[in-house]
């Protein structure tokens, strides 16, 4: 066969095979083995299962992309498996004097295998301070002064390494993750509901809802005003941005209000005595909603539904188009089922993908398909669930159980399959009183474990990762 194919001809072959396959074509001869090694082909199969490896975000150091492919591979593995010690290792990690009400990942880690890797998360507590974690050291790298306030709110920008809080009188500020320094504020006349993060490449920004349902558009890093908007005046108001941050959900929940939907343009760039492009939902008594994470513009709500009152979840997709008056949005409706009635009312709500809804009722996490289908349940908490946290591999729970869930996707069928793993435990209940918050990065997961004495400490989970391993796959 090797003689009659060029190199182009077995590339082109090479292109249909799985990663196992190429590695095993690689021990024919120099010639296979050469083409076998062909970035082009790793980033192909690096892009078919992981969505989020787009070129644009990638940052691959001095590792190949098919270096990557294998230490990302593996690190699955490891993370699928949750053996002690063997695949991670856990580390209690203290500093706050009061409970712990934020937590957020300001590295970007999941795109580096070369041993360039660290993970840093950042909170904020009822201490009054904002800190910085080494995730993998187990220590604290930084810590603000004692603000006036508590901050209550934290969001971060990975891209811009920058930090964002909000304490609870309604003061904005940006601190830079590097050092913790202050760079930036902005006072709101109210205190704060809601903060999103929207980073877009070309204009970052910040939105804030306050408390008196008014929504405010911020530049980043100076947080100068760009717009200011009554939304639900007099009612506390909640933020949903859109994957690519060019629509941002508005709600005040279990109220008569319809829902809205905002196209950010027209936030940032106002036009004089003229209000923002938006439309409102035909609902009402939202609970719950969430953004279809491989769309760019399918919202998922959860509502009573009109007729009899029970618990719905409405799929919408949305679309801005131009029209000589100006930008009109364009809502089409394309899905809608009642919850079951002996369901209770789900108070946690991620989508994975552009079909899956979880939703997070007590002790149990359930799977629904956006037309109604119910795909899985699970129960494998003693407590009710605090925390849902969900990305394109794995899904994890938090409970007062004091254990987090980790589950892993499975993306062989038609539909995802969600599969049960391990716990990874915390600490005596003696001392704690559960897990109340759950985040994750490629390497790393990290939960809040609340102390019985009002206080808070973080517990980490790092997984290991076997580097230079060039001719095996998990």
């Amino acid at each position: 066969m090797e003689p009659r194919l060029g190199l182009h001809e077995l590339l082109h072959v090479f292109s249909f095979l799985e990663a196992r396959d190429l590695l095993c074509a690689a021990q024919v001869d120099k010639v296979w083995n050469e083409v076998s090694r062909t970035k082009e082909l790793w980033r192909q199969l690096c892009l078919r299962r992981w969505s989020s490896c787009k070129a644009s975000q990638m940052t691959l150091g001095t590792q190949t992309w098919k270096q990557y492919y294998l230490c990302r591979a593996e690190l699955e593995f490891r993370m699928e498996c949750g053996r002690p010690e063997k695949d991670f290792i856990c580390k209690a990690i203290a500093g706050h004097e009061g409970g712990i009400d934020e937590l957020a990942y300001v590295s970007n880690s999941g795109c580096r295998f070369d041993g360039q890797e660290k993970s840093v998360v950042c909170t904020v507590s009822s201490d009054s301070t904002v800190r910085a974690w080494d995730v993998q050291e187990g220590a604290e790298i930084w810590s603000s002064p004692v603000q006036p306030a508590a901050l209550v709110s934290l969001v971060t920008f990975p891209r811009l390494q920058l930090v964002v809080t909000v304490d609870k009188l309604g003061l904005a500020k940006v601190w830079k993750a590097e050092n913790g320094r202050e760079s930036a504020s902005f006072s709101l006349p109210a205190r704060s509901a809601a903060l999103q993060a929207c980073d877009r490449p070309e204009r970052p920004f910040l939105l804030v809802a306050s408390a008196e349902g008014m929504l405010y558009a911020l530049t980043v890093p100076h947080l100068r005003l760009l717009s200011r908007t009554a939304v639900f005046p007099g009612s506390p108001t909640s933020l949903l941005c859109s994957p690519d941050c060019q629509w941002v959900f508005a709600s005040t929940q279990d109220s008569d209000l319809g829902p809205k939907v905002f196209y950010t343009r027209s936030l940032l760039a106002p036009v004089e005595e003229e209000p923002p492009v938006s439309t409102t939902l035909p609902i009402w008594q939202i609970s719950r909603a969430c953004w279809a994470p491989d769309e760019t513009a399918r919202l998922m709500v959860m509502h009573r539904n009109h007729d009899s009152g029970q618990l719905a979840i409405t799929t919408y997709e949305l679309e801005a188009k131009q029209s000589q008056e100006g930008v009109d949005v364009v809502v089409q409706q394309i899905a809608s089922f009642l919850l079951p009635d002996t369901m209770t009312p789900p108070h946690l709500m991620k989508a994975h993908g552009s079909q899956v809804i979880l939703l997070v009722s007590g002790l149990e996490l359930v799977l629904f398909t956006v037309q109604g289908l119910q795909l899985a349940a699970f129960q494998d908490h003693q407590k009710p669930i605090t925390a849902l946290w969900v990305d394109e591999s794995r899904v994890l729970t938090a409970s007062f159980d004091l254990s987090l869930r980790v589950y892993v996707w499975s993306k062989e069928n038609q539909l995802p399959v969600l599969k049960s793993c391990y716990h990874l435990l915390g600490g005596s209940h003696r001392w704690a009183s559960g897990f109340t918050h759950v985040e994750s990065d490629s390497v790393s997961i990290v939960g809040v474990e609340a102390r019985n004495i009002g206080t808070s400490i973080l517990r980490s989970y790092c997984f290991n990762i076997q580097r230079g391993s060039d001719d095996c796959v998990n």
